[in-house]
Formats: structure tokens, C-alpha cells, sequence
């Protein structure tokens, strides 16, 4: 990886100069710190590595480099599931996918070969020409999947996992309500959606339910691990 960092920064000086773009020295620094961090990084964690290098320059300056490092193709921005943004490393000649974690929002970077060819083989068979992709795998992380809570209130549970619900607490009001909308313990839930509102959406088999959270915190739910 050293021997391409070397690379990344001949070409940098290169271009950069080619194209008469303006404070260069300057811009050569948020290249060498940016390089410095093998990670998806914000703006901010250019600005900090810059800072721990010696070197104090504009978070708008840092950003307004990260763009053009984009635009001559040193660095790639992304945004995974409308969050903030992020730039890492585009090395020529390499590729990698994403998982990301969605409750410490760690980002996994991997890299499988069977996947890209099957992508390939399936654009042909539409005659399709594919120029580029990504794909990216939200889910939950060894770490977090530890920490999992056995037996959570429903109100926890992040869109897209399948649950089973095992308790309803909060008396037979309750029970009685969820009854009424269809909702029995044994059931296996998917859930739709749940961003802090007011109500989230589950749904068992092809029916929906919206839940007032208030009722959601009475569901404890359990994984459907078959």
C-alpha cells in the first residue's frame, strides 16, 4: 500500500499542476493526511489528522480539495443510507463493496470475486453494459449482534429485521388491542420501518400494522433465526 501511496502522490502533483488549480501546497497537504487514514473519513476527520500533522487549514478548503481529489478520481464520496458524507481511497484497478452496520454504523469493506462475476454474467444476460456499481449490505455487526439484547421491546428494532414476538406486557388493554389488529404472540414480523416518529410499521406475511410506540415498547421480540 506504501508503494501506491507513492504513486497517488506523483500523480496528485501532476495533475494538480496540470490543471493550474490554485493553492497547491496546500491542497498536497490534505492529500498526504487524507492518505494517512485507512478508513472512510468526513471532512472533519481530514481537518483533525491535518491538525495532528501540524498543519491548520479551513474545513471548507479541505472540502472544496476532497471534491477535486473526486472529480480527478484520487478519492470516492459516498453517503450510506442518507448519512453523512464520507470519502475513502479510490486506488486505480481495485474494488470493494460495503456492509454497514446500522446501529454503531461501522462500514465493513470486502471484496468477492464470485459476486462481481455473477453481476457481470447477470448484466449480459439482459444485454445489458455495465459501467459501474455498488452494493451495500445493511445489517448488524458481530460486535453490535453481541451486545443484542435477548428478549428486546420491539421499539429497538432497526428496519428490516425479522423478529418473533414472544411477550406482550402491559395488561389485557393491550393484548386485547393487538389481538384486534391481528398481532399474536408467535408471530414472525418483519419491520418496515422505525426512524424515531411517533409510529413504526411491521408486517406479518403480506399485512401491514402501524404501532404507536408507546404499544411498541410492550412487544418483547426475539430474532427469527429460521
Amino acid at each position: 500500500m506504501k508503494q501506491v501511496h507513492v504513486q497517488e502522490k506523483h500523480q496528485f502533483k501532476k495533475l494538480f499542476k496540470q490543471e493550474l488549480i490554485d493553492n497547491f501546497e496546500n491542497r498536497f497537504k490534505v492529500l498526504e493526511a487524507f492518505l494517512q487514514v485507512e478508513k472512510h473519513v468526513t471532512v472533519d476527520d481530514v481537518v483533525y489528522q491535518l491538525k495532528e500533522n501540524g498543519w491548520k487549514l479551513e474545513p471548507e478548503f479541505v472540502r472544496e480539495t476532497l471534491k477535486l481529489m473526486c472529480r480527478f478520481g484520487f478519492a470516492h464520496r459516498s453517503r450510506f443510507n442518507n448519512g453523512v458524507v464520507l470519502y475513502e481511497h479510490r486506488h486505480l484497478g481495485q474494488h470493494h463493496d460495503h456492509m454497514i452496520c446500522t446501529k454503531c454504523r461501522k462500514i465493513i469493506e470486502f471484496e468477492e470475486d464470485q459476486i462481481e462475476q455473477l453481476q457481470i454474467k447477470t448484466a449480459a444476460a439482459y444485454g445489458f453494459h455495465m459501467l459501474q456499481h455498488k452494493l451495500e449490505i445493511y445489517g448488524i455487526c458481530a460486535d453490535c449482534l453481541k451486545e443484542r439484547i435477548q428478549g428486546m421491546p420491539l421499539i429497538l428494532a432497526k428496519p428490516g429485521e425479522r423478529l418473533v414476538i414472544r411477550e406482550i406486557n402491559g395488561g389485557a388493554n393491550a393484548k386485547m388491542r393487538l389481538l384486534t389488529m391481528g398481532l399474536r404472540i408467535g408471530d414472525k414480523i418483519e419491520v418496515i420501518s422505525n426512524n424515531g416518529y411517533k409510529q413504526l410499521a411491521v408486517a406479518v406475511d403480506l399485512k401491514r400494522y402501524v404501532l404507536g410506540r408507546g404499544l411498541a415498547e410492550k412487544i418483547t421480540v426475539e430474532a427469527d433465526n429460521q
